[in-house]
């Protein structure tokens, strides 16, 4: 019984050092990557927000997932945020993409997820377009446009439903046919 608790222990033990040996090496200060629009369609512009980096408002960002490669942030209208902008390439296909800001003084690494699709969820609603026009079947119609014969058939209907009425008259009477 020792023997299987030591060994649980000892297993337990280890994965919490491997835990700890695989942390991330940059520091947790916190804070988040604020991108606007978070969804956009290739050829963009992204707006990148942080306030993590220690007041100081001067980072480093690589939006290089997405192709844009590196961009400087720099303090915004807030002084303890760093701000900057890409622009997605048009070539970007769609997907999630990571972008990510280091900021110069103390090497946090911050990081936020860009979304990239074929339509911009940012530009107004398009109107819809309604189908005009004939569907063509190849079966053709069966009444054409001249009045003559659009007569004849209204009236070769008629005689036929007088006849039938007729017929359905006599055989409830019990003449026959």
């Amino acid at each position: 019984m020792r023997r299987t608790t030591r060994l649980l222990t000892g297993t337990a033990l280890a994965v919490t050092a491997a835990g700890l040996a695989t942390a991330p090496a940059y520091g947790g200060g916190g804070g988040t990557l604020e991108l606007s629009p978070a969804t956009v369609a290739p050829g963009a512009e992204v707006t990148v927000r942080t306030a993590a980096c220690d007041g100081t408002g001067v980072a480093t960002g690589d939006a290089s997932a997405v192709g844009s490669g590196v961009f400087p942030l720099a303090p915004g209208s807030h002084k303890k945020d760093a701000t900057g902008r890409f622009k997605v390439p048009a070539s970007a296909q769609p997907g999630t993409y990571e972008i990510v800001a280091k900021c110069s003084r103390g090497g946090d690494r911050v990081t936020g997820d860009l979304v990239v699709t074929l339509t911009s969820t940012s530009a107004p609603a398009q109107q819809h377009v309604y189908p005009r026009g004939s569907v063509k079947t190849g079966v053709g119609g069966a009444l054409g446009t001249d009045p003559t014969q659009t007569a004849a058939g209204v009236a070769a209907l008629a005689v036929a439903a007088a006849g039938g009425t007729w017929l359905l008259h006599r055989r409830a009477r019990g003449d026959g046919i």
